[in-house]
């Protein structure tokens, strides 16, 4: 059986649009935010409760708008942000959302 592949828009091709609209769900921002924190993960690791349609459905749309870099390994989907291709792009745009992100998380 080959491997599992994933497609990843250039980092030229990535686009505001795109990046707020996936960092304006809460369940995605919290999922960027431990990749923040904890560097690649395994996909179930960002929603353990989540059923798998759901969370494949969020983790596609952040590969999709160019937030994250899916690989496969194994049984295993890793997933880890793209922060130096987001932060080429949209400097200091992941930095803002995440301290945004941390603050009200405190409050």
């Amino acid at each position: 059986m080959a491997p599992r592949t994933y497609v990843h828009p250039d980092t030229a091709d990535l686009t505001i649009n795109r990046v707020l609209f996936a960092l304006s769900e809460p369940l995605r921002l919290h999922m960027i935010a431990m990749l923040a924190a904890d560097g690649e993960v395994d996909s179930i690791e960002l929603g353990p409760d989540l059923p798998r349609s759901t969370l494949t459905h969020h983790t596609g749309l952040l590969r999709e708008s160019g937030l994250v870099f899916v690989r496969a390994e194994g049984r295993k989907c890793l997933i880890r942000l793209r922060r130096d291709d987001l932060e080429r792009r949209f400097p200091g745009l992941l930095d803002t959302v995440l301290a945004g992100y941390r603050a009200q998380e405190q409050a």
